[in-house]
């Protein structure tokens, strides 16, 4: 089935949204839609919308016209199997201890590495992206240095393989939440798929706000590898859970903007103990002092 997106900028995330909303009303309406902020600083926001019959482009203009967004540029998407793709394209990720593979790369698992099974799927968290190989190898030092953790979370959990990474490292109960249900669905049968079924409890939960995470707390590990905006948000909640001299792992942070977000957790009583660059990104361990 042909696919078409349509994507637009505008200034500030409340337009972005209500951009979004409205486009909701359009003949014929999109199958699906986005909001994504443009971290780079500008407050620039992009709105994507996908269709699975050709849109109005005639009335995508207007709509981005009155609410004083960018013009809409409008494509066709081939038709592509992308998990596939994917599985053929994806090689395996070392870090540390740690190898992230598919299920067509099994066969070159070290025989001393942690493995993790993950498959191209709808979520974020594949451990391909710098982000998430930070996170890993940040782990595997603290694992390395002989670090013991016994209450531990993953907010924003995507595919859960920092839980189960954490969990294949320590023999605890980790708790993962995220506020993207199909993230969730899809941590759930990663965890499934791993062995790791009553290790790892995947959760929908916005930050910290859930009964589970609310009982497991006060942790003394939490991995948070969102985005920098939301990171600062949840920086109150983040040392209200955390024990003190519990770590937190944080990413999803350009390079740029990793001052912002250890200032704002130092104003919460997190020193800084490692802060490491892969490609554009930082990844940071914090001790809540």
């Amino acid at each position: 089935m042909p696919t078409w997106t349509a994507l637009s900028h505008v200034s500030g995330r409340e337009a972005a949204e209500a951009l979004a909303e409205i486009a909701e009303d359009l003949a014929p309406e999109p199958v699906g839609s986005g909001v994504f902020e443009i971290e780079d600083g500008s407050n620039r926001w992009e709105v994507g919308l996908y269709f699975t019959e050709k849109p109005d482009e005639i009335a995508l203009a207007l709509l981005a016209a009155a609410h004083g967004a960018e013009p809409f540029a409008v494509s066709e998407l081939p038709e592509v199997d992308w998990v596939a793709h994917v599985r053929r394209e994806l090689a395996p990720v070392e870090a540390g201890r740690f190898f992230v593979h598919g299920s067509h790369d099994a066969d070159r698992v070290p025989e001393e590495a942690e493995a993790l099974l993950i498959e191209a799927a709808m979520a974020f968290g594949t451990g391909h992206h710098d982000t998430t190989r930070g996170c890993l190898l940040a782990l595997d030092r603290l694992v390395g240095a002989g670090e013991e953790f016994h209450r531990i979370a993953d907010i924003g959990c995507g595919t859960a393989v920092l839980a189960m990474a954490a969990a294949r490292s320590y023999p605890v109960v980790v708790v993962a939440g995220d506020i993207d249900p199909v993230a969730v669905d899809t941590a759930r049968a990663n965890v499934i798929a791993n062995g790791l079924d009553g290790r790892v409890e995947c959760v929908e939960a916005v930050g910290f706000d859930h009964p589970l995470l609310e009982r497991a707390a006060p942790f003394d590990l939490v991995f948070a590898n969102i985005l920098k905006q939301p990171l600062i948000d949840i920086a109150p909640d983040m040392a209200r859970h955390i024990a003190p001299g519990g770590r937190a792992i944080l990413s999803g942070i350009l390079l740029a903007q990793a001052d912002e977000v250890l200032d704002a957790y130092r104003a919460q009583g997190f020193s800084c103990e490692g802060r490491d660059g892969y490609g554009d990104w930082s990844v940071l361990v914090l001790r809540r002092d």
